[in-house]
């Protein structure tokens, strides 16, 4: 499931210099993000949390990185609370994990169907699945 947002905010402005053919990318996939229900924009990691805490298991949204070096952070409620996780920019494709899209709503669908019979395993969540 998904933690609807509010209305979309205006481009981040702590993006670094981009390549033009990279620019392209970032803003056609922010345009998509900013109309999805899950994008929270510059919402804190604890902010977050603080949302996923009273939502089911699986809930996630997707928020601007308070790491300089990511542009958006994977914020989803696991069994044991929520954890986030960075959405890295390189080379003109978003990137979680071994997963990669030059979208990152389409890179969201293929985590979430590739995840079904294939779980993730990340640091930040303890050793518990993503599914």
């Amino acid at each position: 499931s998904l933690l609807s947002s509010p209305a979309p905010p205006s481009l981040p402005d702590r993006f670094r210099m981009f390549r033009s053919c990279e620019w392209e990318v970032l803003e056609r996939s922010l345009s998509i993000l900013q109309a999805s229900d899950f994008y929270w924009g510059p919402l804190s990691v604890g902010e977050a949390h603080a949302k996923l805490q009273r939502e089911p298991v699986g809930t996630y949204l997707v928020r601007d990185s308070s790491q300089g070096n990511c542009l958006f952070s994977l914020s989803v409620r696991m069994p044991a609370g929520p954890v986030s996780l960075r959405i890295s920019f390189q080379e003109g494709y978003f990137r979680l994990k071994n997963w990669f899209s030059d979208c990152v709503v389409r890179l969201l669908e293929l985590v979430v169907a590739g995840t079904r019979n294939n779980p993730l395993h990340f640091d930040e969540m303890g050793g518990t699945p993503l599914v």
